[in-house]
């Protein structure tokens, strides 16, 4: 099983391993050493800035597919009345269809939140096999994807506060021979990684789903993910290698960035930050979105010396 995985992953590994080592030479050929943590580190940055640009029309599509999710509430909860309490087969099969066509109509699914997470998962598993191989590889000279024999020794011996980013927390709890700053940095990198990921999905909880989306069923699985997800990649994250916990919290970084842009630019209609950026635009003088550019004309009273009703004329009417 081990090896079926490892044969699928191969192309994502000298991907993976090829675009660090181009950010390695450039950032070599503009005088940084090239056995320096640092320099290795910032080929780390490179990569994931390389990942998340190239994953940005994915993250398009989700925004739309979320939308889609959150219109479609209101039929959804028409249609969770209908069926509610028919357990049978029937009704049961019947209600699925019927879900379907609403995910149709709507051009959305559930699982579309996930989608960039689960594409960047090849790349994130290739890179802790490059990373977590790189002593092995050293010892028995030989190279990883891309990665030269020498560049594998460079990345072995690479360092940054003293701790080298090959290693992780566990291995060196578990060895015995423990390294202080592995450990600490570990803990530090671990914390800021499931807060990264954590606080990028408050956000958007609190600020950007509308009301109905808040009050449906669906919200449920969301509030369960927001605790689960950063659990799970903190109890993880022990077993990362130095390297590839500064991948995961700087591509949570950039997810955060990204999530607090579209949020303030492009909020979802009926939201909180809906609201905040309507009265942003009242507050500048703008129009507000969505309102009708049909207006009623201007109606005034025109008041009579002899003291009869007024009459309510438009602008254009001539008086006789």
């Amino acid at each position: 099983m081990f090896d079926f995985f490892g044969t699928i992953l191969a192309p994502f590994k000298w991907l993976v391993s090829w675009i660090m080592v181009l950010f390695h030479d450039a950032f070599t050929f503009l005088g940084l050493p090239s056995s320096s943590g640092w320099t290795w580190t910032l080929s780390i940055i490179g990569l994931v800035l390389v990942i998340r640009a190239a994953l940005i029309p994915v993250f398009v599509k989700q925004i739309k597919a979320q939308r889609g999710m959150q219109a479609l509430q209101p039929d959804m909860k028409k249609l969770q009345a209908k069926y509610k309490g028919k357990t049978d087969q029937l009704s049961r099969q019947a209600m699925a269809q019927e879900q379907m066509a609403l995910y149709k109509e709507h051009g959305t699914n559930p699982f579309s939140a996930c989608l960039p997470m689960v594409i960047q998962m090849p790349f994130f598993f290739s890179l802790f096999q490059v990373l977590s191989g790189v002593s092995k590889a050293n010892q028995s000279n030989e190279g990883i994807g891309a990665l030269s024999q020498q560049q594998v020794q460079q990345f072995d011996q690479a360092q940054i506060f003293g701790a080298p980013l090959s290693e992780a927390f566990l291995p060196q709890v578990q060895g015995g021979n423990v390294n202080a700053a592995v450990v600490i940095l570990s803990i530090l990198m671990i914390v800021a990684m499931t807060a990264s990921q954590f606080i990028t999905q408050k956000q958007i909880m609190a600020k950007n789903m509308s009301d109905d989306a808040m009050a449906s069923p669906f919200m449920k699985q969301q509030k369960m993910m927001l605790y689960v997800l950063p659990l799970v990649f903190g109890i993880g994250g022990i077993n990362f290698p130095i390297g590839v916990l500064i991948y995961w919290t700087t591509t949570n970084l950039w997810t955060m960035g990204q999530q607090f842009f579209v949020i303030r630019r492009m909020p979802t209609p009926g939201s909180p930050a809906y609201r905040e950026f309507q009265q942003r635009r009242v507050t500048k003088g703008l129009p507000l979105l969505g309102a009708s550019k049909k207006t009623e004309p201007a109606v005034e009273e025109i008041v009579d010396p002899k003291g009869q009703r007024p009459q309510p004329q438009r602008k254009n009417r001539k008086r006789k």
